[in-house]
């Protein structure tokens, strides 16, 4: 099976709930935003958090963000888990003839220190994110330029993610999508995946039926 499958990490691979809203709280604390700290901030998990924070109305998004990495950084990046048979679902699509891409919205310093940590990095070719600055935070850009930079075929490619970013990046970039229901999103968020699947070990069988 000689294709390419690139996965989300926050929601899809990893549950960073815990870690990522703790930092969440932090900023918006500091940066005076007590009553959006209060609320519940899983919506803010995927998305760039420069698109998040001006769609909460925050007036200084960069200044939220500066926070939010100082307590990621300091306490929060690791505070997370691996799903359940993630690992194992990774191997069997590998063992299966397929190449694993990380896709993330989450900047590469960060989400390969993470795929490390819990002994993911070694499963992947290669792994993207975004920069620091924010180049390549539209999860479009970021898979344009990892298929530009592995000169794999999109057609023969699927995207696998929980957010509406997922699915709608893949699409632009003209490869089909595959959703995840264990993570932060939403069936409203699923329209245009091939197939929303309940549990890690659907993944294989999933990804081979696409390209059967």
């Amino acid at each position: 099976m000689s294709v390419a499958v690139f996965l989300d990490l926050d929601g899809t691979l990893v549950d960073s709930r815990p870690g990522i809203v703790s930092s969440l709280v932090y900023a918006l604390t500091v940066t005076g935003h007590p009553e959006l700290a209060a609320s519940d901030l899983t919506w803010m998990i995927g998305p760039p958090f420069v698109e998040s924070f001006a769609k909460a109305g925050i007036s200084d998004p960069a200044a939220a963000i500066e926070a939010y990495r100082v307590k990621y950084q300091e306490a929060g990046m690791y505070d997370a888990q691996v799903y359940a048979g993630i690992p194992e679902a990774m191997d069997a699509i590998g063992l299966a003839g397929a190449r694993l891409y990380l896709a993330t919205a989450k900047p590469h310093a960060y989400a390969k220190l993470i795929t490390a940590h819990f002994g993911l990095a070694p499963r992947f070719v290669a792994e993207y994110g975004p920069e620091l600055d924010g180049t390549r935070n539209w999860k479009g850009d970021l898979l344009a330029h990892a298929l530009a930079e592995t000169g794999e075929d999109p057609a023969r490619s699927v995207m696998i993610g929980d957010r509406h970013h997922d699915v709608a990046a893949a699409a632009e970039v003209g490869m089909p999508s595959l959703a995840v229901g264990w993570g932060y999103g939403t069936a409203a968020e699923w329209h245009g995946a091939r197939a929303v699947l309940e549990r890690p070990d659907q993944m294989p069988e999933a990804v081979a039926r696409l390209f059967a």
